[in-house]
């Protein structure tokens, strides 16, 4: 059984980002990936534009939409535009493209992939990890990096990311067709859901549409809320699969690493707990773990923690004020739609978060104390 340097499981976006960079550096690296390859995800799909710089390659062919507006609504109506344009525009892909895409750029540097697979069993012997897969298939590898998503049960184990896990519930929806949701436009629904919103992302040929809540542990009447929703944007409101999950969102900040492994993306409960965002964290955490754990595996024991640093420091600091955004948003709703979406000032202010030029923590502070003065 030959030794690899890293053993990523989970071939998503953060797997692949942190398999390209550390296969670029020279490394031995093997990914196990447990869905067969053109599997559609349910994700919205939306990227900030600004994660090209963590790549030496272009993004563009797994982009399917450049959003230049945002177009904000209450229960259908009240609407706000949020113009892209001055800034860094807003990327739409589809998951299942971007991480294929991702992944071959890995491929093309020297990293392994294998799928479909699974990891049923994980070990940390002396100074290696030992994997038994699925199908009875052992690995040895130096290093460890734990990048299958939500469901996976590896963190807990290892006690990485948050002890008390708290989650968006979603149910998305991929329609085949544009309606009459406009080329270069996104749309986001505020009044219709629950402690949450809706969103339609054009993709190539098609939308994704979605349905979100931030607090509690189930969406009430899922399908009411598409019912309003998808003849909206011009469809039949039995249009298109309905697929729910339970994403992880950040939840404070935690340890992601541990002796030789660290968890990455979703794993590592890294989405955004105001607009679900996820993307970005994933690729940030995958390039910022291979960037670390590139100096661990040439012999800086401290790089681990730098990389849980890195995050707090980068992702982290600004999560910290979007939990408390959203906390305070989903509760009072129309006064935050009001106050936050309708002033004057908030579609540039949007349109930069969205694009990644500007974090949570620049207007947290006055956005709070706002929504909170109004309800007093």
């Amino acid at each position: 059984m030959s030794t690899r340097d890293v053993l990523i499981i989970g071939g998503g976006a953060a797997g692949a980002s942190a398999a390209f960079h550390l296969a670029k550096a020279g490394h031995k690296v093997t990914v196990i990936e447990k869905k067969s390859t053109n599997t559609i995800k349910a994700c919205g799909g939306g990227m900030a534009a600004s994660v090209q710089r963590l790549f030496p390659f272009d993004l563009s062919p797994a982009v399917d939409e450049v959003i230049n507006k945002v177009e904000f609504s209450w229960c259908l109506d009240d609407r706000v535009v949020a113009d892209l344009a001055e800034t860094s525009p807003f990327w739409i892909v589809r998951r299942e493209m971007l991480d294929c895409y991702l992944m071959n750029q890995a491929s093309l540097e020297g990293a392994e992939l294998l799928q479909p697979l699974s990891a049923e069993k994980i070990e940390r012997e002396k100074d290696s990890w030992q994997i038994t897969c699925s199908n009875g298939k052992q690995f040895e590898s130096r290093s460890l990096v734990i990048a299958n998503g939500s469901k996976s049960q590896w963190p807990r184990k290892f006690g990485l990311g948050p002890k008390k896990q708290k989650h968006a519930v979603t149910t998305s929806v991929r329609l085949n067709g544009k309606g009459n949701l406009k080329g270069g436009s996104a749309r986001f629904e505020f009044g219709l859901v629950h402690h949450g919103f809706a969103w339609a992302f054009p993709i190539a040929n098609g939308v994704n549409v979605g349905v979100g809540t931030f607090i509690g542990r189930e969406i009430a009447d899922s399908q009411k809320i598409l019912d309003k929703f998808l003849p909206d944007l011009g469809f039949d409101p039995n249009d298109g699969e309905r697929k729910h999950s339970n994403l992880r969102i950040w939840n404070g900040q935690n340890v992601l690493h541990g002796e030789g492994v660290v968890a990455i993306g979703d794993a590592a409960s890294l989405c955004d707990p105001f607009l679900a965002e996820g993307i970005r964290p994933a690729l940030m955490s995958g390039c910022n773990a291979a960037h670390f754990l590139n100096r661990w595996l040439k012999g800086d024991n401290n790089a681990l923690a730098s990389y849980t640093q890195c995050m707090q420091k980068d992702w982290g600091a600004s999560m910290a004020w979007g939990s408390r955004i959203a906390q305070v948003f989903y509760r009072f709703p129309k006064v935050g739609y009001q106050l936050g979406i309708k002033r004057p000032t908030a579609p540039e202010r949007i349109a930069q978060i969205l694009s990644g030029e500007m974090s949570y923590g620049d207007i947290a502070q006055r956005v709070i104390k706002r929504l909170l003065f109004q309800n007093q």
